[in-house]
């Protein structure tokens, strides 16, 4: 495993009762980037996704995280490695404010995720980061304020900071600008790259402009294979690359 890499797969496949939605994808993520995983729909991407965090199975290949083989691991031993994912759903308890949403990520450290009973003042300890959090994807404001009324764009903040409460060493976001407006795009592509001062990111996205902005790396699947790789000016001139999207526009 090369010494700048953070994940590595080899021949990483998955089919699905005869039908090959990933097939002998060879991903190398270096340490300190944000790396893209793009293409058409029904390329492969959040399926690559789910191999790497177990929630599916591998058919064959490996998954190598830190140099360690990970690929038979249980989705909770990934994240407690660092391995931390968002979903393209936003996923927060919408009845709970702000800063209770960041309070029950952080519960894990304490040891009291599943402590129901416990009084709400024994969490008051989390509070001090929960809010310095929150000050990281300039939430602060909002901190009482019942996630169900938060802007779509706010609600997307909310959710990466949950997942940086996990402290993860390589964050993995799944279209994280899907369904925003304009505004919302700018203002999630700012966090991300914020957060991404401290962290690896690998995230599966749609929109191009951000892809362009951000990444240091892209990989480009179609049909569940590697069919590009570099850096964006590179990858976007690729006429395989540029068939792929404007065949799956037709």
């Amino acid at each position: 495993m090369p010494d700048d890499a953070i994940l590595v797969t080899e021949k990483l496949t998955k089919e699905f009762h005869g039908f090959v939605a990933v097939s002998g994808v060879d991903l190398k993520v270096r340490r300190g980037t944000i790396h893209a995983l793009i293409g058409p729909n029904g390329a492969g991407k959040t399926t690559v996704f789910n191999l790497l965090t177990r929630f599916l199975p591998c058919t064959k290949g490996r998954i190598l995280f830190n140099g360690q083989d990970i690929t038979g691991e249980r989705p909770a031993q990934i994240a407690r490695r660092g391995v931390v994912r968002s979903f393209q759903v936003s996923a927060v308890f919408p009845r709970m404010t702000v800063l209770e949403n960041v309070r029950v990520a952080l519960q894990r450290k304490l040891g009291t995720s599943f402590h129901f009973w416990k009084s709400e003042k024994s969490l008051a300890q989390l509070d001090p980061r929960a809010l310095e959090l929150l000050d990281e994807v300039d939430l602060r404001a909002h901190a009482n304020t019942i996630a169900v009324e938060l802007p779509y764009g706010r609600k997307r903040s909310l959710e990466v900071a949950t997942t940086l409460a996990l402290e993860p060493e390589l964050l993995l976001l799944d279209e994280p600008t899907q369904g925003m407006g304009h505004e919302d795009v700018g203002r999630v592509t700012a966090l991300i790259e914020k957060v991404a001062e401290k962290r690896t990111v690998l995230m599966v996205e749609h929109n191009l402009s951000v892809v362009a902005h951000l990444s240091d790396v892209i990989t480009v699947l179609a049909r569940g294979t590697v069919l590009a790789e570099g850096p964006y000016q590179e990858v976007s001139k690729n006429p395989a690359v540029l068939e792929a999207y404007i065949g799956a526009a037709e």
